[in-house]
């Protein structure tokens, strides 16, 4: 796997707009190794779906490497290219994926898009995700409903039987704002939380309504109270919602059922085949499946002025952005997909109401055409981050759940194919996709990233400081930086012990403030692109490169020996950021365990 080639990503280092207008002009540039040395580079790109090619010149020649630009013109709101290296009697291609000595599909081919810029402080946020009902609750004693199984507060979730989904252990949004310092001292610097609309469940994706707060989490009171507690402290605030349905409960499919002649059937998907008469999310019967043919069903969900995705967005609740829940299945349904109509629907009422709010999909897999830009900003990035390092990273003996849906062992992928994995989701998709979408270990859904690497603290930095550097927005799931553990989901959702905080483990809290105020300080890891230059089963090392800055990362999962000789990058290292302290342009890396290191080089 060679990591030492010609180069271009969407990074101000090599497209000067990543946000143009159609007519605009916009600068490419390929970055060549000195060991290559090509006798023409071109740029192909399609004008109204017609490829065209370009010659570029070679505007600069160092000692490590050699620079190559053009200038083109916008002239479609999507324009996908990649770049021709000339030798004698062949040619290569640079593409999203790297260089291949073959003709390629125009499917990994850069893209840019002619689209107003992403909200700008998504670049150096830093997200703390919380399910409510298990964050910190306040003193208020509320009437519980019938379905809610009371749980003491430091009791363990049993999960995976009846109880499931109905165990309440009281968590509310006073609570939540009670420990608004703890999220700041932390160096985070916005907050997702899971659903807060009410429900018949402690997850509450099953929603019983789209337009109040559940009072069970204070109702729309608490509700404001938060947010202005929140965005006085500096801190960005994210809401969470199904698109794709809402709770058995909810008065639409209520009204639905009740008369055949409601207004409400046409949200609805209906089957006489199925017991219950309605088409459910995954069959189940408790989330009914809503169908966006219906017009009246988009009003209420975004068009309109009062929809739901808008009034949240607005006073006196100033939601800074959207999760949607199960983006990847809003609008589709056998014969039907109009999924994308539906996500740049809501992009389109977002932006109305308010430009700088931040809409992320989940998307359990990936479609790189769910990503072309003009609906979702990006992703939980499952596939392209968590999933490959987690199957990279994953040490414990216990058979968790991984990411896969197969019922297989855990795997243990190597390092180059786990950077295969990266790169591969990143290709074919506009870098402005990538780097607005949510990077994670682990979140809700999932296993702890504690229980993953069984314990292993080097193995689990490891895997921090890959959060904490890589492209895209970085997201917390509440209780990992003290130490929570979890093998799946459910078991994941545990409470945190405010009362005893001599249980946390506060050397891995510590770490998590170091590599936080790193992500957060460094320009290149706000700004910059991203450069492989090292792959093997055990370790890895990338360039993070801005125009101000040049940051090299190195990651191994065991014991490694290795220099990293960054002779003929050009580069020397000028300040250790974490990690081993190196000088000059080789770093020995030797370690008995899993190790990581952040260092400036110039």
């Amino acid at each position: 796997m060679n990591l030492l080639e010609a180069h271009h990503d969407g990074s101000e280092l090599y497209v000067s707009n990543s946000a143009p207008k159609i007519g605009d002009s916009v600068k490419l540039k390929v970055r060549v190794p000195a060991n290559d040395k090509p006798i023409k580079v071109f740029v192909r790109l399609f004008h109204d779906g017609e490829p065209r090619t370009f010659e570029m010149k070679k505007t600069k020649t160092g000692k490590s490497e050699s620079w190559w630009s053009i200038d083109i013109v916008i002239e479609n709101t999507t324009t996908h290219y990649r770049f021709m290296l000339v030798d004698k009697g062949s040619y290569r291609w640079l593409n999203g994926v790297g260089v291949f000595a073959h003709d390629v599909t125009d499917r990994e081919d850069f893209q840019i898009i002619a689209k107003p810029a992403y909200p700008e402080w998504i670049k150096k946020a830093v997200f703390y995700q919380i399910f409510p009902d298990r964050f910190a609750k306040s003193d208020v004693v509320r009437k519980l409903p019938d379905w809610a199984i009371p749980k003491q507060w430091n009791d363990l979730p049993k999960g995976r039987d009846k109880t499931t989904g109905v165990e309440f252990y009281g968590g509310d949004l006073p609570g939540i704002t009670s420990k608004l310092s703890h999220i700041k001292a932390l160096g985070t610097s916005a907050i997702y939380f899971t659903p807060a609309f009410p429900s018949r469940s402690n997850h509450r994706y099953d929603a019983t309504s789209f337009d109040e707060i559940d009072p069970l989490l204070g109702g729309n009171q608490a509700m404001q109270e938060f947010s202005e507690a929140a965005h006085k402290t500096g801190l960005k605030i994210m809401g969470d919602l199904t698109t794709n349905h809402c709770g058995a409960g909810h008065s639409w499919i209520k009204k639905a059922l009740k008369r055949p002649s409601s207004r409400f059937r046409e949200f609805f998907y209906w089957d006489s085949k199925i017991p219950h008469g309605y088409v459910g999310w995954w069959g189940l019967a408790s989330l009914p499946k809503l169908n966006y043919s219906s017009q009246k069903l988009r009003g209420l969900m975004y068009e309109s002025e009062k929809s739901v995705i808008r009034k949240w967005l607005k006073p006196p609740y100033n939601f800074d952005g959207w999760r949607i829940d199960v983006g990847n299945m809003t609008g589709r349904y056998k014969g039907q997909d109009i999924n994308q109509e539906i996500a740049r629907g809501i992009r389109t009422a977002m932006d109305k109401t308010n430009p700088e709010a931040w809409l992320v999909a989940e998307n359990a897999d990936h479609s790189p055409s769910d990503l072309d830009g003009y609906g979702w900003h990006g992703t939980m990035n499952y596939n392209g981050f968590a999933r490959p390092l987690v199957n990279w990273l994953n040490k414990t003996k216990k058979e968790i759940p991984n990411f896969s849906q197969f019922e297989v062992p855990n795997p243990s992928f190597s390092g180059t194919g786990t950077v295969k994995a990266m790169r591969a989701f990143a290709a074919g998709i506009p870098w402005r996709s990538l780097t607005a979408s949510m990077v994670l270990l682990g979140s809700h859904d999932t296993a702890r990233f504690k229980t993953v690497v069984g314990g292993d603290r080097d193995r689990h930095l490891a895997g921090l400081t890959a959060l904490l550097t890589y492209p895209g927005v970085p997201s917390i799931f509440a209780g990992d930086e003290l130490g929570l553990e979890g093998e799946w989901g459910e078991d994941a959702r545990r409470t945190i012990d405010w009362q005893n905080t001599d249980k946390w483990d506060h050397e891995l809290l510590a770490e998590f403030k170091t590599l936080i105020s790193i992500r957060k300080s460094h320009d290149a890891l706000i700004n910059g692109g991203i450069r492989w230059i090292y792959a093997a089963d055990n370790a890895f090392a990338y360039l993070r490169e801005s125009k101000k800055e040049s940051i090299l990362i190195f990651i191994s999962r065991s014991a490694v020996s290795h220099t990293l000789d960054l002779a003929p990058l050009g580069y020397r290292v000028k300040e250790t950021l974490y990690g081993k302290l190196a000088k000059g342009n080789k770093i020995k890396i030797t370690s008995k365990s899993a190790t990581s290191g952040v260092w400036v080089v110039n």
